[in-house]
C-alpha cells in the first residue's frame, strides 16, 4: 500500500520539506529568538509582531498575502524570477517557504521567551565578566536554553506537518507535485478514497506522536 504512488509522493514530499525547514528552523530560530528576547525597542516589537503574525493570522490568508507578494506578478515574484529564474508559487519552494513560515513562530518564541526568563542574568554576568558577545553567546545563552530551542525545532516541525492553509496556497495542491501528507488526506477523502486518507492520517498521527517522544527525550532532566 505504501507502494502506491498516491501514498507514497505526498510521504516523500512531506519528508523532504521537514529535512529542509528543520536547519532554517535552528538558524532563523535561534537568531530571532535571541534578538527578540535580548532587546526590546520599536524596531524588535515591529519584527516580533511580523513573526509572530502567522500564530494568530488565518493560514489561507497568510497565503494569499503571499501569492499576491510572490506571485508572477507580484514584486518579489518578478524580481526573484529575474535574478535567479526560480518561480516560488506552485513549486517544492513555495511548499517548503509555507512550512518554514508556519513553524518559525514557534522556534521563535520558546528560545525568545527562555532568554527572557532566565537567560539574560547570566548573559549580563558573563559581560560582567569581560567575555565578548560571541564567547558569552556560544558559551553562556546556547548552553542555558539548549531544551527550549529543542521544544521550538520539534514544535515547528510538527507544525509543518499539519500545514494546510498556506501551503495549499503556495503550493497549489498540484498531485504529484506539491500535495504534502495533510493536503493528500484532504483529497482522498473529497474523492472518497477513504482507505488512503486512513493510511496517511495514521502515519501523520504517528509521525506527530514520535515528534512529541523526541521532544520529551530531548527535555527531561
Amino acid at each position: 500500500m505504501l507502494l502506491d504512488a498516491a501514498i507514497s509522493q505526498p510521504i516523500v514530499l512531506s519528508a523532504q520539506v521537514a529535512a529542509s525547514t528543520l536547519p532554517l528552523f535552528f538558524v532563523f530560530g535561534v537568531g530571532l529568538g535571541y534578538v527578540l528576547g535580548r532587546w526590546r525597542t520599536p524596531v524588535t516589537m515591529a519584527l516580533d509582531f511580523i513573526v509572530t503574525l502567522p500564530l494568530v493570522f488565518p493560514p489561507i490568508a497568510t497565503g494569499f498575502l503571499l501569492l499576491m507578494v510572490l506571485g508572477r506578478a507580484g514584486p518579489l515574484g518578478r524580481i526573484i524570477k529575474s535574478l535567479f529564474g526560480v518561480e516560488i508559487i506552485f513549486s517544492f519552494w513555495g511548499v517548503m517557504l509555507a512550512a518554514f513560515i508556519a513553524g518559525l513562530p514557534l522556534a521563535v518564541k520558546t528560545v525568545q521567551a527562555s532568554i527572557r526568563r532566565d537567560t539574560l542574568k547570566l548573559m549580563e554576568v558573563s559581560s560582567v565578566l569581560g567575555k565578548s558577545p560571541w564567547t558569552t553567546f556560544f558559551r553562556v545563552t546556547l548552553p542555558s536554553i539548549r531544551k527550549s530551542v529543542a521544544v521550538g525545532l520539534f514544535l515547528a516541525l510538527a507544525r509543518t506537518l499539519g500545514e494546510v492553509g498556506v501551503t495549499l496556497m503556495l503550493g497549489g495542491d498540484i498531485v504529484g507535485r506539491t500535495n504534502t501528507i495533510s493536503l493528500e488526506i484532504y483529497n482522498a477523502v473529497f474523492t472518497g478514497e477513504f482507505r488512503n486518507a486512513a493510511i496517511l492520517a495514521a502515519i501523520l498521527g504517528a509521525a506527530s506522536l514520535g515528534i512529541l517522544g523526541l521532544m520529551h527525550c530531548f527535555t527531561r532532566e
